[in-house]
């Protein structure tokens, strides 16, 4: 029990760590979200979205590792490497970055239901890091805990949908705090922590 409550742990951690950036994603939610327009499809979609390929993921390359146990290895070493890039990526822009999200609530208002959902699924199923960060690594992750690959995948997927309905439920108080530069480079940190934490165990697990 305690190994798959840890495994969940690891999940939710890594999840949160390759879901919380400065994207356009997390830039639409939180303009929605301010303008509490079309907050519930919107925060619904980008989560339903993040499960489904998690859970794709998890379970295509859980094939792949039945019919090929040497795949495991590799996925260590890819996952383990790409995790680690992304800590880098994360360490750099809390050393050097000055972004900050700036939130329109007015343009934010003037979109209707269908092209806010429109656009989440567009900004979400066409972008192609979320294939890399969701399906692959995720999977490749998730699949080096064994028998505990879907504690992982719970934890992943619940990370989704604490991050996108805090996005958009809190994002009136959250904008102050996402406008701040100082704050991102805070978030990025913690981030950079986890990542090369989870690449490490990774690639020392091979």
């Amino acid at each position: 029990m305690t190994t798959y409550v840890l495994t969940a742990v690891a999940g939710l951690l890594t999840g949160a760590g390759l879901i919380i950036a400065i994207g356009p994603q997390n830039v639409f939610v939180l303009r929605q979200g301010v303008a509490r327009a079309h907050v519930v499809p919107v925060v619904v979609v980008c989560a339903v979205s993040d499960v489904v390929l998690i859970v794709a993921g998890v379970a295509g390359l859980g094939a792949l590792v039945a019919a090929h146990p040497s795949v495991v290895t590799i996925a260590k070493i890819l996952g383990g490497g790409y995790v680690i890039v992304l800590g880098v990526l994360a360490a750099r822009r809390c050393l050097r970055s000055s972004e900050a999200i700036v939130a329109d609530s007015g343009e934010a208002a003037t979109v209707s239901r269908w092209a806010a959902v429109g656009m989440t699924l567009a900004l979400t199923w066409l972008n192609p890091h979320v294939y890399l960060d969701t399906v692959l690594t995720m999977g490749a992750i998730a699949n080096s805990h064994g028998h505990a690959k879907w504690a992982f995948a719970v934890g992943a997927c619940l990370a989704s949908l604490l991050w996108f309905a805090t996005l958009g439920g809190g994002a009136t108080r959250l904008s102050r705090f996402f406008g701040s530069p100082r704050s991102w480079r805070i978030l990025d940190a913690i981030v950079a922590v986890v990542m090369f934490v989870v690449g490490a165990g990774l690639l020392l697990s091979v």
